[in-house]
């Protein structure tokens, strides 16, 4: 039997060995390093074969260099703006909210995105509400239609929105659907094989394609973006399936924030979709800048609320949207209310908030009472509680699961996307959000978030002091694989 243990303490002292190799070989937050070596010793073999399809990087693919594409349409779109700074001039902020102008310089210089005026905004935060819009849109389209999804499912909704996109597709409008293969069950070649037959297009982003050769099982596209002629944008929290019309058992009525975009930044919508259209296909199926998908904005009467659309992913390390996030939490005077289905912060976004706390801003943050990633939710708690101790207002819905990803500070500025305030959503993720400088969206804003609280319970004292050891244990466990969930 001494051959058995020398030979179980080799393999443990190889495995250590190989586990400080490999998890060092490569730069990353300190964070991740510990959480990876923790998994690589205490699940030898098993850990590396999970490393190698989720722990490594992007590498240096020309086709992950998202950020050095060119920007199709960004240059006209610039220039169109500058041709009448009455209405379109990105660099005048004098009749913005104080706290934006350091929003939009962060977000020109880190993201390249241009301040959009002129913006009619409208809010959905129930699929009963989104769906009808959306596809009542699509049925008026003349021109193209453009959807980028994380998730379209193969269930009655989803099959609504493919029927129509046949529809017009035989119409001879040209319909293009993107989508992450790995969130979109049963969104098939198949699937979409009559919508290609009528001359529609639809594809998997460029990280569902060869996950095991490429190990990019890890990277997802998260965004949500449908640009309709041009003209018309959506983006925001949901994506396509029944559950998000609240037809699911499990999670009940599902409580989310969508906008409706029309006006100038359409324009940056469809030029990060065709961004991550050009990176999915091949050359000949690639998009370049033609007046047809960049017209002259609509402009309704209404139409008042300036914005930007700002996007992040792996391929970029400047983290957008967390950045921005980091902004507006520590730019916040008085109040910064924060909703997000998943809360694992990483170190910055936990100080940023824990400062502002305890400086006497009201931070309150929503959370939902139920999970649909197990290990996701104990950390949540996990940073609920800490949250709470550093004197942040937790709010846990209970009307539901609650699914929106927005904040807004002071009443002024507020940002709608698809980013949640996780480690996922700040590095592995492609996101999209939508910053709007409009004190009358973000009012708008802090209304729905007061509306959820009366359905919300708050956290206290004593809910924590009560929690099982267990719970704890689970809450203390998920916190230190936060940074690789």
């Amino acid at each position: 039997m001494e051959w058995v243990h020398w030979l179980i303490e080799v393999v443990v002292m190889l495995n250590m060995i190989l586990a400080i190799v490999t998890v060092f070989r490569q730069h990353r937050d300190i964070s991740s390093t510990w959480a990876w070596l923790l998994v690589l010793i205490l699940l030898p073999v098993v850990g590396f074969v999970l490393y190698l399809f989720t722990g490594r990087g992007l590498g240096r693919e020309k086709i992950f260099s998202l950020e050095h594409q060119d920007r199709t349409g960004l240059a006209e779109m610039i220039s169109r703006q500058h041709t009448d700074d009455v209405e379109f001039a990105t660099t005048d902020t004098s009749d913005l909210p104080a706290g934006a102008a350091g929003l939009i310089q962060l977000f020109e210089t880190t993201d390249r995105a241009p301040l959009t005026k002129r913006n009619q905004i409208q809010i959905y935060t129930t699929g009963q509400t989104k769906f009808p819009a959306l596809l009542a849109d699509i049925r008026q389209a003349q021109h193209s239609v453009h959807i980028e999804y994380y998730t379209i499912y193969n269930d009655d909704i989803g099959n609504e929105l493919l029927r129509l996109l046949e529809e017009k597709a035989q119409q001879g409008v040209e319909v293009r659907v993107l989508y992450d293969a790995f969130g979109s069950r049963g969104a098939t070649r198949k699937w979409f094989s009559k919508l290609e037959s009528l001359g529609g297009q639809a594809t998997s982003f460029i990280t569902s394609h060869n996950t095991i050769t490429k190990t990019r099982l890890n990277y997802h596209d998260h965004r949500k973006i449908v640009v309709i002629d041009g003209q018309i944008g959506y983006t925001g929290g949901f994506n396509v399936g029944d559950q998000y019309l609240g037809r699911s058992k499990r999670f009940g009525p599902w409580r989310d924030t969508h906008l409706r975009i029309v006006g100038n930044g359409v324009m940056a919508l469809q030029t990060r979709f065709i961004m991550d259209w050009n990176a999915s296909v091949k050359e000949k199926r690639h998009l370049n800048y033609q007046l047809k998908y960049f017209p002259e904005p609509l402009r309704p009467a209404n139409a008042k609320t300036p914005l930007q659309i700002v996007t992040s992913g792996p391929s970029a390390q400047k983290e957008q949207i967390k950045v921005g996030y980091i902004k507006m939490i520590a730019s916040a005077k008085k109040r910064v209310w924060i909703q997000s289905p998943y809360l694992v912060p990483d170190e910055s976004v936990l100080s940023a908030i824990s400062i502002a706390a305890q400086s006497g801003v009201d931070v309150r943050i929503m959370i939902p009472n139920m999970p649909d990633h197990p290990f996701i939710y104990r950390a949540t708690q996990y940073y609920a509680n800490l949250l709470f101790t550093a004197g942040a207002k937790i709010y846990i819905y209970e009307a539901g699961f609650i699914h929106a990803k927005t904040i807004v500070a002071d009443g002024e500025v507020a940002t709608v996307g698809s980013a949640n305030q996780d480690f996922r959503s700040y590095k592995l993720n492609f996101e999209v959000n939508a910053f709007l400088y409009d004190p009358a969206v973000a009012q708008e804003l802090e209304t729905i978030f007061k509306a959820d609280m009366r359905v919300s319970r708050l956290l206290t004292h004593e809910e924590i002091a009560n929690q099982s050891w267990w719970l704890t244990l689970k809450q203390r466990f998920s916190r230190l694989l936060s940074p690789i969930l």
